[in-house]
């Protein structure tokens, strides 16, 4: 490797590690408040707290939601117990939206790396996807369906994600 392109490459560790600098303290702050979200707030008391579709639990679960994990693995998780275990479809997806879209963390890093106005624009745009996700199944998904989803949720094997019809050999 010639001078040029060691240049290059201590250039881009060091452009690297700055960034990861930079942010380091965006991403303690988002995952101790994740964290305390996870001690404090179990999963039976966000269900309670999810029963019922109104604006009141819908603002409660994008609060939540925004500050959970961005992991959307973990947030699907969360959203699914909590539905399994009675809450309202509705509010779920809006906790799951949440945590993938207002992440405390996420708007940190975006705000040190791209500016406020990015930022501001990720927050409205969450809003009106959680809004227009609410109106959409307020309009279109018939109510005996979130009962149904529900009891399939229970019945699919943990784990898996899907489940599979008996094979008749």
């Amino acid at each position: 490797m010639n001078v040029l392109g060691m240049h290059l490459l201590w250039m881009g560790l060091y452009h690297g590690f700055a960034m990861f600098w930079e942010t380091l303290w965006a991403l303690v702050l988002g995952f101790g408040i994740s964290a305390a979200l996870q001690v404090f707030v179990s999963k039976e008391k966000m269900t309670r707290l999810f029963g019922q579709t109104n604006l009141k639990t819908m603002l409660l679960a994008t609060g939540l939601g925004a500050a959970s994990s961005s992991c959307s693995y973990a947030a699907v998780a969360a959203g699914r117990s909590a539905f399994q275990k009675g809450a309202a479809l509705t509010v779920a997806l809006a906790f799951m939206f949440a945590s993938t879209n207002l992440v405390v963390e996420l708007g940190a890093v975006l705000w040190l790396l791209m500016g406020w106005h990015f930022v501001l624009a990720e927050i409205i745009g969450a809003f009106v996807l959680i809004g227009l996700m609410w109106l959409f199944m307020s309009i279109f998904f018939p109510k005996n369906l979130e009962q149904e989803a529900r009891n399939h949720a229970e019945n699919v094997t943990e784990g898996c994600g899907h489940d599979h019809p008996p094979s008749h050999h």
